[in-house]
């Protein structure tokens, strides 16, 4: 058994995994009080709304992937929402004058996808009405929620933004000098744009689902896409372009607009079929990934070696290649997906692995088709960006380009559902906060091409390529573990990593989240400034200096990171002897796992 900083969660009744230790909570008193897995999810993913403000927020995205016991099948919740109608590239170069997406601001906003995610697991598959929902979340933006320091921490980044060019966000995040680390802090009007949408919705009658029709429309065709609307049509922010633009984003968008149901994508590996959403996510590179090195000896390598993190990366550098290539939006571009998920092209693929670390970037040709990408414009990005730090240039405080993370969900409830959500985004420092809601929109587009033709180029309604990616495994077709994390373009790095633990090493999920982990910037960048850095490996400080001296002789451009610095995973599963086991990352003394 290897070392862990706290055991793994087991019980029979149930078990919540997230990434703040409130949220954990608050779903398993939704379960002790007689909610399922949707319920107890829907009510921690509002939660992570006020203890994670920095991370997530009401008008951010969320894909879900859920196991409902009763249809006996697995659903993808898409809470991803697309690019305005009127948000087109001709639009934004002319505004621009440049070739990137800005990474804040009101252009980036997409139409918010989480709030109808969420309210239709609870429709379909929950059993509670909004307000039991919301509860928690009002309570905590009334009288205020815990703060971690990293909320601190980012609000001092991005304060001078705030003081001089977002006077909204400083109004509600610097009141009192802002949020003590340690302290509680309040978001009454946030509160109260919760409890008019529960107010609303109860007006519908007593019928449940009435009400949650009533809640949506209140959130899309409502008050609060009016004050989006007026709002981001009303001020232009400053964004990291370094000019101000107004708003796309329209309620016409908003109205138009619900999340929606799909099929599950999946690969077989070493007896698990894992789960992931379509190739609008990231979720792909982590299938593609699992395909290339299932015929490689993974079970024969050190967990914690050179070996298996040479070959894990290079696998890898090989699948993000492809996504870049290949995935997109399928309503808008041909994804080639059986191929990049068949024996046949992977098979030519593995080969392409070698003793040796690559330094190219190589998308495939599968049926034949030529890969399109700008692998040579993200590296001078990558450089500029280099260039830019090194000078002082205070781009962060000025600009806003902050960034953000992102948040996750994890619950098993005793009737055998699951739930994998990835809530993110609409976090404090993305746009300016809404005077009105208590929050600010998005700023997923950013993760949009402005040329044409490439799998994830800008057009209306299109949905940006998210990195968001829950995942799920079977065991002999019966839901086995729900897993996920934070992290960006790291996501589909530390997921996979976890799972080859798990089932090469035998490792338990607080095992597999514990170990030491790595991450590669070697392809392109999702989030602004959509660099590319080739050959770079981020080790995590717990690696040996054998290990880091082992890659660097195989072409690895390493570097070593914090003892504690790589993954915020959380997971859930279910024991061959029926008991229910949870897990949640340490690092940041933040996750937690609960279960009884």
């Amino acid at each position: 058994m290897m070392f862990t900083t706290r055991p793994e969660i087991a019980g029979t009744f149930g078990v919540v995994a997230t990434t703040h230790w409130v949220a954990s909570q608050v779903g398993m008193a939704v379960l002790e009080r007689g909610g399922n897995a949707f319920d107890a999810a829907c009510a921690a993913g509002f939660t992570l709304q006020i203890v994670e403000p920095h991370l997530n927020g009401p008008a951010g995205d969320c894909p879900i992937i859920l196991h409902s016991a009763a249809l006996g099948k697995q659903l993808v919740i898409c809470g991803q929402g697309p690019a305005p109608a009127g948000l087109t590239i001709a639009h934004v170069r002319g505004h621009l004058g440049q070739d990137i997406m800005p990474g804040t601001g009101f252009l980036a906003a997409p139409i918010p996808g989480a709030f109808d995610a969420w309210m239709l697991m609870l429709r379909d598959h929950g059993t509670w009405k909004p307000r039991e929902i919301l509860e928690f979340a009002i309570g905590y933006a009334r009288h205020g929620a815990h703060m971690v320091p990293r909320i601190r921490q980012t609000i001092d980044t991005v304060r001078p933004l705030f003081e001089t060019a977002w006077p909204t966000s400083a109004a509600l995040w610097l009141r009192d000098g802002g949020p003590e680390p340690g302290g509680l802090y309040a978001n009454p009007v946030l509160a109260d744009t919760y409890g008019r949408i529960v107010a609303e919705a109860e007006a519908a009658g007593g019928d449940r689902v009435a009400q949650i029709e009533a809640a949506r429309a209140a959130f899309y065709r409502g008050f609060v896409a009016e004050a989006v609307h007026a709002f981001g049509h009303g001020f232009a922010a400053l964004d990291t372009s370094g000019g101000r633009h107004h708003a796309v984003l329209s309620a016409d968008d908003m109205a138009g607009w619900s999340a929606s149901y799909e099929t599950p994508l999946t690969t077989e590996y070493h007896g698990a079929t894992v789960l992931k959403c379509g190739p609008w996510s990231q979720g792909p590179a982590m299938l593609m990934t699992l395909t290339l090195l299932r015929d490689i000896d993974v079970a024969g390598m050190d967990p914690n070696g050179a070996d298996l993190v040479h070959h894990f990366v290079e696998a890898q550098k090989l699948a993000f290649a492809d996504r870049e290539a290949w995935c997109g939006d399928p309503d808008f571009f041909d994804v080639p997906m059986t191929t990049l998920l068949g024996d046949t092209y992977n098979d030519e693929r593995r080969k392409l692995i070698t003793a040796a670390a690559s330094m190219e970037f190589r998308p495939g040709s599968p049926d034949g088709r030529a890969p399109l990408t700008d692998y040579a414009a993200a590296i001078a990005r990558g450089v500029s960006a280099r260039e830019a730090a090194g000078t002082g240039e205070p781009t962060v405080s000025r600009l806003g380009a902050a960034g953000g993370d992102t948040c996750h969900i994890d619950v098993i409830d005793r009737w055998g559902n699951m739930v994998s959500a990835t809530p993110s985004a609409g976090w404090l420092q993305s746009s300016p906060a809404i005077p009105s809601l208590g929050f600010c929109l998005g700023s997923r587009c950013q993760m949009f091409f402005l040329e044409e033709g490439l799998s994830n180029s800008l057009a209306p309604g299109r949905r940006p390529r998210t990195t968001l990616s829950p995942s799920m495994a079977l065991r002999h077709g019966k839901p086995w573990l729900s897993f996920g994390t934070p992290g960006g373009e790291q996501q589909d790095q530390w997921q996979p990593l976890m799972l080859l633990r798990m089932l090469h090493h035998g490792l338990n999920i607080q095992e597999a989240i514990d170990s030491p982990a790595f991450h590669s910037e070697h392809w392109i960048s999702s989030s602004w400034p959509r660099a590319a850095k080739p050959g770079k490996l981020v080790l995590e400080g717990r690696y040996s200096e054998a290990v880091a001296a082992t890659l660097r002789a195989r072409g690895h451009l390493v570097e070593m990171g914090g003892d504690w610095s790589e993954g915020r995973l959380t997971g859930a599963r279910v024991a061959p002897d029926g008991q229910l086991r949870a897990g949640a990352n340490p690092r940041g003394m933040q996750g937690y796992a609960v279960g009884r």
